[in-house]
């Protein structure tokens, strides 16, 4: 037809620059297909206590994220990062529902997302908080329809100082539709694009640190908060 073109999505390469130590290198990823596809990444050895399921931002390829889920699985976390429709997280924000059925049995269930990702995880999370044991939001803010408040959950929030696509401003307006114990961190100079490896964004703001420094703040503040999660509660 005449004024339609099909989307074109660039194609979906796991392993390419998401390596970042011999700890991460030895992460078991694939792409599974037996629950729609999803990237799985899993410990090397030993037991998995967590699952994470990371939301994509909209319009960012999930092997972005996998450097996170890598990196995570050192300290027991499988990581599921599931292919939405057209790379959007809005054409199936209860996503969640499939994998926590398929892979939460006997496991911590953390729901997390990027941006776009962290707004339709945000809304899981209003709707079915019964089904998680904690939400991890970054560089997100529920929906303005969204209202957090009067739960229990545990929720970290990752604001990045110089973000220019989820504003400082934004994040920090966001708070007050979450729990009351929502902890709330500041990355020191990083931006939009440091959470997920896809290369700058339009509208972001400059750097003051490198993706390298971001990243650890990023992984650092994930594993503590991790780490004093109580047990699983299902």
């Amino acid at each position: 037809m005449r004024g339609v073109q099909a989307v074109r999505l660039p194609p979906l390469v796991l392993g390419q620059d998401a390596i970042s130590s011999p700890q991460s290198r030895a992460a078991r990823v694939s792409l599974r297909r037996d629950a729609g596809p999803v990237i799985d990444i899993r410990p090397p050895q030993g037991e998995t206590h967590t699952l994470l399921i990371d939301y994509p931002g909209g319009r960012v390829r999930p092997q972005a994220y996998e450097w996170l889920g890598r990196a995570l699985a050192a300290s027991g976390v499988q990581t599921l990062i599931p292919v939405f429709p057209l790379d959007l997280a809005v054409l199936d924000p209860d996503r969640a529902d499939t994998l926590i059925d398929r892979f939460g049995a006997g496991k911590r269930v953390v729901l997390a997302g990027h941006s776009l990702g962290g707004a339709m995880a945000a809304g899981y999370a209003a709707r079915f908080p019964q089904r998680l044991d904690a939400l991890i939001l970054h560089a997100a803010y529920p929906p303005p329809n969204t209202d957090l408040r009067d739960l229990s959950l545990p929720v970290l929030s990752l604001l990045a100082e110089r973000d220019g696509v989820a504003s400082p401003a934004d994040v920090r307006e966001g708070r007050q539709r979450l729990p009351s114990g929502t902890q709330l961190v500041t990355l020191p100079g990083a931006v939009h694009s440091f959470f997920g490896r896809s290369g700058p964004q339009r509208g972001d703001g400059q750097p003051a640190v490198s993706r390298a420094e971001a990243e650890a703040q990023i992984l650092e503040a994930m594993q503590t908060f991790l780490q004093a999660l109580p047990p699983r509660h299902r």
